[in-house]
């Protein structure tokens, strides 16, 4: 299948499956009469007020997710690496978390989560080196399990009516989604910035030596997406908390299915990172309705067994 034709695909499921997200609930919404205007008062704000800011942070965040997994899985040319590998989402979560405590708004969360990315990212490079993949990695997952031990520091002090909403948040819980707009700028964000460089991934790919010979700029170009990737990280962190597996599964997916070429892997990443995070936080939402389950509990439910899988395939 053709580069436009795998991306036609997956759009249309990504369409299918926020539709199905919007309907999905415990109010049954009928959508003759809301496209004809006579719906009632209630059914609107159930699906403007409630359920179409959650489907749209789900795919925003499932996007921007995937979309650093397979910027990273490339330049660190390691299958493993993904945001939670390098410990972005790490930092991110800890200064959100402080944030949070502080009483900061929503705004105050999302320059903490920021902040937190680029020092763990920075962190990460002052130790290991800019050009050094394999030790990069590894001081990511080093550093990953200290910002793990501080989130637990965090949650043992934190005041008892707090907590809940703490543990919740990092969990991956789409509950509180209220703006879509720092993931749809994230989107934007990725878009102008990783595409024009697709080429340069696919030729990086190759080798460091083979991508220089041929024009690369190796290291301007691993200091633009690291930076790209905090960024998108740290949005999505803000938005839901922490979820895991979706940078992790979806470049390998698409690889296998579709190749490496990064023109349909960047923009096919965004649509199924989208369509796979709206899917379990769907299921979150109805499973054991009307109660509801963090939707990073789902996707760990659902990543490992999909991660077996794809390893079991690939050659």
């Amino acid at each position: 299948m053709s580069r436009a034709g795998w991306l036609a695909l997956l759009a249309a499921v990504a369409l299918v499956c926020m539709l199905l997200s919007l309907s999905a609930g415990s109010i049954r919404l009928d959508w003759m009469e809301i496209f004809s205007g006579n719906a009632s008062r209630l059914d609107y704000q159930i699906l403007f007020d409630l359920r179409l800011p959650r489907v749209i942070d789900a795919f925003t965040t499932g996007a921007l997710l995937a979309v650093s997994g397979a910027l990273m899985q490339v330049l660190l040319r390691n299958p493993l690496a993904d945001p939670y590998v390098l410990g972005l989402s790490g930092g991110a979560s800890v200064m959100a978390l402080l944030a949070m405590l502080a009483g900061a708004g929503s705004f105050g969360m999302t320059g903490g989560a920021f902040c937190g990315a680029m020092i763990s990212m920075l962190l990460v490079f002052g130790l290991a080196g800019f050009g050094r993949p394999a030790r990069l990695v590894l001081t990511g997952v080093a550093l990953a399990a200290g910002w793990g031990a501080l989130v637990t520091l965090l949650l043992s002090i934190s005041p008892e009516r707090d907590l809940r909403g703490m543990i919740f948040w990092l969990a991956g819980n789409l509950d509180h989604s209220s703006s879509p707009y720092p993931g749809i700028a994230g989107l934007v964000a990725a878009l102008i910035f990783a595409l024009p460089v697709s080429r340069d991934l696919n030729l990086l790919s190759r080798g460091e030596e083979t991508a220089a010979s041929l024009g690369v700029e190796v290291m301007k170009l691993r200091v633009r997406i690291y930076f790209l990737c905090a960024l998108l990280t740290s949005i999505a962190v803000m938005t839901a908390g922490s979820i895991g597996f979706v940078g992790l599964i979806v470049p390998h997916a698409l690889r296998l299915l579709a190749g490496s070429d990064h023109r349909l892997v960047i923009p096919g990443s965004m649509l199924a990172g989208g369509i796979l995070l709206v899917s379990a936080d769907t299921l979150a939402r109805t499973v054991i309705a009307p109660q509801q389950l963090p939707a990073g509990v789902v996707m760990a439910l659902l990543g490992v067994p999909m991660f077996l899988y794809l390893v079991s395939k690939k050659p």
